[in-house]
């Protein structure tokens, strides 16, 4: 870096440092914690720019300081520089930009495969849930928050991106191209698993699922079915609003979810009678790939004890982010409020517990002596296929079925 511009960025933290303080005595800062926060990075600035071993480059300096001060608040707030936020909205304004179908979030560090959709490009590339992705498009993950993969990942539907993929119980990464697509809306998965049980199985909970659900529901009543399984492993998409539409089809009073966040307006999401179409009994199967808008229909129906909820802890994901543009063009992704359950749980830093607790495959977790492993996917599938067919060899899935089996339908009104 050359003199006049060490000399530049010394002068603009000076005059950060000046702003701060004058604002500090004059009463502008009342939080006295962020002004001892901000000369601290100050004079960390300052000690880089004049020991370090080398002459720093000091851009990338402080987007890294940036990308770790966003990381370090939770796995889905992320900083984007100038360049990649224009990249971004070009990418979110155009219709026909291709994905992946991956649900992502961070873990060890790494890039983490949550849940991937049926039929997707991360799916015919043998992506499957729980993977981590070492690298994406050439670039380390370890360095990279959820925002930026999901950046890189994206783009125009036909062309390809190599990410580097460390499965469950190899040390080494695997390298593998992912065609981008454009994505359709994923199909509801409908299973008739005995003569009285109908299985609904959510691979996402986008906008018009929940009326898709009702209607379903209304056939099977109509072919005298008293008993529904909803099976959210492997559902991570769709917003929150769906989730809480099901949830008032099944829970006739009670809260369902609240949600709350600094300067998020308190919001709780409550049953209505009016909108409850089956009162029957109903069993939810979830693991750890069950994230987001799903958890807060799993934890709606577990809290309010409207039915059974069969498998592993959730990953905790029920949070809303906002887009925050900065001057310099730069822009935050920061998660500005969590959702918590009927009992006043945050839902992101608990995940949703079972009330019937079922490990998914204990042969997976137990061929492996690293702690550190990422926990096996409840829904193992071979590379290239979809999730496997339930069948009474799936423990969560068999678990549930017995306790459906063994409920009684709702009486009627007389």
């Amino acid at each position: 870096m050359n003199r006049p511009a060490r000399i530049g960025i010394f002068s603009l933290s000076v005059l950060i440092f000046c702003y701060a303080g004058i604002g500090h005595v004059l009463g502008r800062s009342s939080d006295d914690k962020a002004y001892k926060s901000l000369t601290v990075y100050g004079e960390v600035l300052q000690k880089i720019q004049q020991d370090y071993v080398d002459d720093p480059n000091m851009h990338t300096v402080t987007a890294g300081a940036l990308h770790g001060l966003l990381e370090s608040l939770d796995p889905q707030s992320s900083y984007l520089t100038p360049r990649e936020y224009e990249e971004y909205k070009k990418k979110v304004a155009n219709p026909g930009t291709g994905e992946t179908g991956m649900t992502l979030s961070k873990r060890f560090g790494y890039i983490i495969v949550l849940s991937v959709l049926p039929d997707s490009p991360g799916v015919k590339a043998g992506i499957r849930s729980a993977d981590l992705l070492e690298s994406i498009g050439g670039f380390t993950s370890r360095d990279m928050s959820v925002g930026q993969a999901v950046n890189l990942l994206n783009g125009q539907p036909g062309t390809a991106i190599k990410v580097a993929v460390i499965r469950r119980g190899k040390a080494t990464p695997d390298e593998v191209d992912i065609v981008r697509e454009k994505l359709a809306t994923a199909k509801l998965i409908v299973q008739k698993a005995d003569p009285d049980i109908l299985t609904l199985r959510f691979p996402s909970l986008d906008t018009g699922r929940a009326d898709e659900v009702r209607n379903r529901l209304l056939d099977a009543e109509k072919q005298g079915i008293h008993k529904v399984i909803l099976d959210l492993r492997e559902c991570g998409r769709g917003p929150v609003s769906e989730a809480i539409a099901i949830a008032r089809l099944f829970i006739p009073s009670g809260t369902l979810a609240t949600l709350r966040g600094q300067t998020v307006s308190t919001q709780v999401f409550s049953a209505d009678p009016k909108q409850v179409m089956w009162r029957n009994p109903v069993s939810v199967l979830v693991d750890t790939t069950t994230s987001g808008a799903a958890e807060v229909l799993a934890s709606a129906i577990a809290a309010n004890h409207r039915g059974d909820v069969v498998g592993e802890r959730t990953f905790g994901l029920a949070s809303e982010q906002k887009l925050i543009t900065l001057d310099d063009g730069a822009a935050l992704i920061l998660t500005v409020a969590n959702y918590y359950n009927a009992d006043g749980k945050s839902i992101l830093e608990e995940g949703v517990t079972p009330s019937e607790v079922v490990r998914a495959d204990a042969t997976e977790d137990s061929d492996s002596g690293d702690d550190d492993a990422a926990p096996a996917p409840a829904t193992q599938r071979e590379p290239g296929l979809g999730p496997r067919p339930l069948s009474p060899e799936d423990p969560i899935y068999h678990r549930a079925l017995d306790l459906l089996k063994a409920a009684a339908p709702a009486k009627k009104a007389a």
